[in-house]
């Protein structure tokens, strides 16, 4: 049986976590998470992405009974791949909306942390608790976190190990939108619907320009985004958008 699977409808691709009953982020979850987000992002009937892990959970985190048997030699080497994976989630070209139920602990938090948008549940609850195992988070907590909420509120969430109610997380800005519990992946679904009917290669330069401008300086970004801009006007959506905005008025074109 899958652990994580991907389910196309309508434009929208939901790369689900399977593993109940907590969906822990053993090393097979992970390398499907991995392959399924690379998948997402070469499929032509995929143009947005939903992170959903069923109605009771999200990801409560690492499988530890899997990762107390590793030694530093084991762990140099999955690491890696650890990091990689997610960050294969981050890099799919294309809006990713996590759809956050119960608990989004450690490495599930980190993975709602490579989406480009966060829909919580009103009982959802999110920390990064690894330094009570006496570890720090590896799966880019330490780093999209920060980039996230600010170094100090990361630093509190990391330092303490402390979970946040869904409430405290809309403040922080670790989550966008609080809704309740059944509502999630509905939500979810409505908002990644609307951007797959977007005008596909410029929200691909969106995001590419927006999350490598926060990597670089400030004139090094406007570059990438003029080079971007400038390039979609070879683009037969920039025609269609612009046609539709002259002839029938704002938000009305229809893109392929």
């Amino acid at each position: 049986m899958a652990t994580v699977t991907l389910e196309v409808s309508g434009g929208v691709g939901t790369i689900r976590l399977d593993r109940p009953p907590m969906n822990a982020l053993d090393t097979d979850v992970q390398d499907r998470i991995r392959d399924l987000a690379h998948e997402a992002g070469e499929r032509a009937d995929v143009r947005a992405v939903i992170l959903y892990g069923g109605d009771k959970v999200f990801a409560a985190g690492a499988d530890i009974k899997e990762m107390r048997a590793m030694d530093h030699a084991a762990m140099v080497v999955r690491s890696r791949a650890l990091q990689e994976s997610f960050t294969a989630v981050a890099k799919i070209p294309k809006p990713v909306v996590a759809a956050v139920t119960g608990y989004a602990l450690g490495g599930g938090c980190e993975l709602a942390l490579c989406a480009d948008y966060r829909i919580a549940a009103d009982n959802a609850k999110l920390g990064q608790p690894e330094i009570l195992l006496g570890l720090i988070p590896g799966a880019g907590g330490t780093q999209r976190l920060a980039r996230l909420i600010g170094p100090s509120r990361a630093k509190d969430l990391i330092f303490t190990g402390r979970q946040v109610r869904a409430d405290e997380a809309l403040a922080l800005g670790l989550v966008d939108r609080v809704v309740p519990a059944g509502s999630v992946y509905p939500e979810a679904q409505q908002w990644a619907e609307r951007l797959a009917k977007g005008p596909a290669i410029a929200l691909r330069a969106a995001k590419e320009v927006v999350d490598a401008g926060l990597e670089t300086d400030l004139g090094s970004g406007l570059a990438l985004e003029r080079t971007w801009f400038a390039g979609l006007f070879a683009t037969e959506d920039r025609e269609r958008g612009m046609r539709s905005f002259v002839e029938e008025g704002p938000g009305k074109a229809q893109f392929l």
